[in-house]
């Protein structure tokens, strides 16, 4: 399964930018979709999940009233919309596919190669 995740790009701080993350195939109700960051130094970080039945969400609590997922399904497509970005946004963000509801790396089998999100200040 090849997962594409893109969007990302140079942004000032307070800015916005939205991600895309699609896969070919189709997409079951099963599936939960999520997005992780990681930046330079540190370990790649849970930010946000969709499950792709009932579109129901969780944030990482970093992010929450920030970041926005949502699903097109006619597109097998996730969106991670990033709002009020922050320096410490600045990572590079994968998108990921599981079958369980979980904030782990090692509950999510699937990966698309990542995408740039840099925040000047």
């Amino acid at each position: 399964v090849q997962l594409q995740a893109y969007g990302g790009g140079l942004v000032q701080a307070g800015g916005s930018l939205r991600l895309s993350c699609t896969a070919p195939g189709r997409f079951f109700s099963s599936y939960v979709m999520g997005w992780f960051r990681q930046a330079p130094g540190k370990e790649r970080e849970f930010v946000s999940r969709i499950r792709w039945s009932s579109s129901s969400t969780y944030y990482a609590d970093s992010v929450k009233g920030r970041f926005t997922i949502s699903k097109d399904g006619a597109k097998n497509t996730v969106y991670l919309q990033m709002n009020s970005l922050k320096p410490e946004d600045m990572a590079v963000y994968y998108c990921a596919r599981s079958l369980t509801w979980g904030s782990r790396e090692t509950d999510y089998p699937y990966w698309g190669q990542g995408t740039q999100v840099t925040v000047s200040s």
